[in-house]
């Protein structure tokens, strides 16, 4: 295929026209992440307030392949004709990984009439990314994503995207940045980790990077980083000046994060039962939505998708009823008749269900918002475990921390139980250097200690 280089097709639109005019000016957006941002699961999104979505991750090198059926089927079905529909599931950004110009503009043609914008990843920090040369592992070498950029830049009827992680400093982020830009980037999402962040040394998005880059760009600026309760949004937005919010993780296990997002966080219904059902639904019902719409889809979802959301929608009733746990973990669903054999993970939900409505009946008389705990190690707020809310995984530090602020606590007879929260603000000065950052005054204390986010249950997000 020859590839063209130049300035883009006067046709298209771009930067801010594409956000307003294609996307609808969104703030509320769902990442691209490996087999958990499926067709079945963005239709479950936009019922819950999602604005644009991304597809999971694509290989371009494997995709360009047309005799790969069974991996193009798998990635974006485009024979059952239900992704990328104009109706049901758009706005959306498909995203491929690539480190060849020319695989990803054949690969990104294929698509290009199925979606409203085609995104780079460049920020993947998963081993299989260093081995296969792609996302993050991408970054040294801007001549490369110049031209990656570039092409699509030049050769496609719909904008180019690039999703990014940030450097060490602020100047070489920026600068990065501005070489996205310059090569054609009508949209940039700025993940404010370093590629080294992840699993669990995972630590806080620098929402300072993502305020920098907002600032040196003229395109629209997407954060991602530190979003697990709608307080956190308000605050990114906030703090970094950015055009939207991604979420990932937070998403992936509460898909109601953007729910009721309209309703005034100071106003004083806020805090009702009716308000945090909004935000967080009963996960048993969420779940079974979720497989409703796989039954009721052409499009095949995978099996491990589907085991993957359930495993994270419905974890604080997994936590507490272990035999389920163990039972949806031994489902065996054939591929070729997943619809078929989908029944047995509607049983465990159904069951599930029966059991978290019986708990909150035990709760009957009580509000929810007197239900809330905080987990004292972390020191972030927990729903009532019959409700879809956000998991995190104490770092070692943390854990480390707070056992020795609880041996410490044993020996003074003046420290009570209601000090565990307070402790668990100390461990922000244990972090490693660099972890921190500047954040304390950017994120709101329901998720102020958070140190990292799961990741070895969670989905590869890219």
């Amino acid at each position: 295929m020859q590839v063209e280089t130049g300035p883009a097709p006067s046709r298209k639109l771009g930067g801010y026209q594409f956000y307003r005019e294609v996307l609808g000016s969104p703030k509320y957006i769902v990442a691209p992440m490996v087999d958990q941002s499926e067709l079945a699961w963005r239709r479950l999104s936009r019922r819950y307030g999602a604005q644009v979505i991304y597809s999971p991750m694509i290989n371009a090198k494997i995709f360009v392949d047309s005799t790969n059926k069974t991996y193009r089927k798998a990635n974006f079905d485009l024979m059952s004709g239900e992704e990328g529909d104009p109706t049901t599931d758009r706005p959306l950004i498909v995203q491929f990984c690539a480190n060849d110009a020319e695989q990803l503009l054949e690969s990104a043609k294929v698509i290009e009439n199925h979606c409203d914008a085609i995104d780079l990843n460049l920020g993947c920090p998963q081993d299989i990314a260093k081995r296969g040369r792609y996302g993050s592992f991408l970054q040294d070498d801007w001549d490369l994503i110049y031209k990656l950029i570039n092409t699509l830049h030049v050769n496609l009827s719909i904008p180019v995207t690039a999703k990014f992680r940030v450097f060490p400093t602020v100047e070489k982020t920026v600068e990065y940045a501005k070489m996205l830009e310059r090569a054609g980037a009508q949209v940039l999402t700025c993940h404010g980790r370093l590629r080294e962040q992840r699993g669990q040394n995972t630590g806080l998005a620098d929402w300072d990077k993502i305020r920098a880059v907002k600032e040196a760009v003229s395109v629209p600026v997407f954060a991602n980083g530190n979003i697990l309760y709608q307080s956190d949004i308000d605050a990114c937005l906030k703090a970094t000046g950015a055009d939207a919010v991604m979420s990932a993780e937070g998403q992936l296990y509460n898909p109601a994060l953007f729910a009721g997002i309209e309703h005034p966080i100071d106003s004083p219904s806020y805090d009702s039962d009716e308000q945090i059902l909004i935000r967080h639904p009963r996960h048993a019902d969420l779940a079974l939505e979720y497989l409703e719409i796989v039954k009721n889809l052409k499009t095949t979802t995978s099996v491990s998708g589907i085991k993957g959301h359930l495993f994270k929608i419905m974890r604080p009733g997994l936590v507490k009823e272990q035999d389920l746990r163990e039972k949806l973990g031994k489902v065996k669903i054939s591929p070729k008749n997943m619809k078929e054999c989908i029944q047995a993970y509607v049983d465990v939900c159904n069951e599930m269900k029966k059991r978290m409505e019986l708990a909150e009946n035990q709760a009957a008389g009580t509000s929810l918002k007197d239900l809330i705990t905080v987990e004292p190690i972390t020191g972030i707020k927990m729903m009532p475990h019959w409700l879809a809310q956000p998991y995190f995984r104490p770092s070692a530090e943390q854990k480390k921390a707070y056992a020795l602020a609880h041996a410490q606590s044993t020996i003074s007879s003046d420290t009570t139980s209601e000090d565990a929260p307070l402790t668990s603000k100390r461990h922000l000065d244990e972090m490693p250097e660099g972890a921190e950052q500047t954040k304390r005054p950017r994120i709101e204390p329901e998720t102020l200690n958070t140190l990292t986010i799961p990741s070895a249950s969670s989905a590869m997000v890219v």
